[in-house]
Order: C-alpha cells, then structure tokens, then sequence
C-alpha cells in the first residue's frame, strides 16, 4: 500500500526527433527541435523524482474491446516503424517490464467492472509512443520497468478516465513510486503529403496544420499550466474531442484519470517549445503531483531509487 505517482508528463515522441542531429538541424533551419532539448530536462524532472517504474500511456498502441497493459518481465527486439519504415528503423531496445504493477491494474479494473487487461505475449510488438521514449529518456540505462497501456478505440473519454483511476488505485495498492507519461500530441491533424512549409523551420508553430488547432492547443496549454484539467474536461466533447488530439486524447485522459481527473489540480510546467511536426502541435510538460499523491518527506526511492539518476545523465 502507499504507492505514489510522483510525477507526470504529457511528452511528444514523433518520429522526426529520432533522426541524426545533422538532419534536425537542417529540418529546423540551423537550430534543433527544442523536444530535443525538452527531453533533457524530462530526464532532470524523472531523476529529481526517483520513481521505481514508469508507467506510458500510449496514443500508438491502438486496441479494441480493451484496454491493454503490458505485463511481460522484459522486451528487447530491434524496432522498425510499420508506419514509416523508411523513416524509424533499426532501432535496438531492451528494458524492464513490471508484470506485478500490470496485474494489479487489471484485479482493480475487474474490481470495478472495468475494461483494463494484462497481456504478456513475448511476440508482441512495440509501438514508437513507448519505444521512442525508452531510448530518448534513457530509461535502459536507468533500469527503469516500463509499463505500457493502451488506447482503445472503442471507447469514450469517460472510459479512459476510468482506466486512468484503475491505473492510479493499482498504483496506491502497489507501493512503489510511479512516473506516469502520457505519449502523444495534442491537435493531431496531418498537413496533405504535397504541403509546403510557411515557414523555413519546420518545427515551427506556423506550420501546424490550421491555424484554429494552434490557438486551441495554446489554450490548452494555457489551462494545463494552471491545473485546470477541470476545464479541458468540460470542453473536450465541444473542442477536443473535435480537433481531435491523438488518439482522441487516450493518453492525456488516463494520465489525469490516475491524477485525480477533474479534481487533480497539477500544474503544467513547459519543459518545451510548442512545436510541430507534419501538422501536429507537439509540446512537453511536466505535471508536480497533488500533495495527496506525493512522496512523504525522506522517502528514498526504495529498489530503483539510486538508479533513477542515471536517466538524468
């Protein structure tokens, strides 16, 4: 018992930030994406925490009928993209799952009537949502278990709410310390494969698709940075949904479900410039968790503790 989320974070992983610095730089105009930069200081705010396990919300790991957790005690592979191959390949991962925090996710679930499952199935593929993140973030050479959760696509906002309430009471069952990253963009419509760019940079917000997803997107952050997840609540079917943000906004959704919901009142820190990448508004932020879900004064990280500032390196 007394498990804690200890942090959270809304993180972009788009593929292009997985391209050599030589490429970036020249994709940005002379200057690299700032995601780059922003990820450096995710790995200070992760270190600053000592989590035991992270936990990813993944807007890439579409299902139906459920939504899934990852309950394997390893993965390793060499990851290839099935979505742009020419692009993300050849990418060789290697980290720790955590079967018993994936379990306890699903006994709270079918506690409640829920739909969160584990599966443990050693030939099942990885997404970039979470492969990304391992390798960015350095949670391999941190010994970091990573478990990952799904978005189904069947489902409505409120049922990834509750998903997220099941993860965060498995979370408080568990007794270990958890980062909880939410993998994915807000607006999350492409530009047309023929676009030019409006501006040379093309991280560049103008070259978000429209330019009605980038004033909702800064409002979003806006209130994000205010906790008022209460308020992104009451406008998602109106406004979000309609955008829509990734996956319907799957991995925000479980994320501030585990926070609380629209009671959780974590405020925003931008460790990022607002970006884009192929018509997506992309940003990272950090969320300091509500004094209720916080680590009590002392608390030392317990078995992955001393391991955590290795991700900061």
């Amino acid at each position: 018992m007394d498990g804690k989320v200890v942090g959270a974070a809304l993180v972009s992983h788009h593929p292009g930030l997985m391209q050599c610095e030589e490429f970036r730089v020249l994709q940005g105009a002379g200057a690299d994406s700032d995601l780059i930069a922003g990820y450096a200081r995710l790995r200070q705010r992760i270190a600053g925490v000592c989590p035991q396990v992270v936990v990813i919300c993944d807007s890439h790991w579409c299902t139906t009928g459920y939504h899934l957790v990852d309950g394997g005690k390893r993965y390793s592979g060499t990851y290839i993209s099935d979505e742009m191959p020419w692009y993300l390949h050849g990418v060789p991962y290697d980290y720790l799952g955590h079967p018993s925090l994936a379990a306890q996710i699903e006994t709270v679930s079918r506690e409640r009537g829920g739909y969160n499952r584990v599966i443990a199935h050693p030939d099942l593929g990885r997404h970039y949502a979470t492969i990304n993140l391992v390798k960015q973030l350095r949670l391999e050479e941190a010994g970091l278990p990573v478990v990952t959760v799904s978005s189904c696509q069947n489902c409505d906002w409120q049922h990834f709410l509750n998903s997220g309430e099941a993860i965060g009471e498995a979370i408080r069952r568990s007794g270990l310390r958890v980062v909880l990253l939410a993998s994915g963009a807000l607006s999350h419509k492409f530009n047309a494969v023929d676009w030019k760019p409006k501006h040379p940079r093309i991280f560049h917000e103008n070259n978000v698709s429209r330019p009605e997803n980038i004033e909702s997107d800064k409002g979003a952050i806006e209130l994000l940075c205010q906790g008022r997840h209460d308020e992104i609540l009451a406008r998602w079917d109106e406004e979000y949904r309609k955008l829509p943000w990734e996956a319907f906004g799957a991995h925000y959704l479980q994320m501030v479900g585990a926070l609380g919901g629209a009671r959780s009142t974590a405020k925003g820190e931008r460790l990022s410039a607002y970006e884009n990448a192929r018509g997506t508004g992309n940003i990272h932020l950090w969320f300091d968790t509500p004094p209720h879900l916080q680590p009590h004064a002392g608390d030392s990280g317990g078995e992955f503790g001393h391991l955590a500032g290795k991700v900061a390196a």
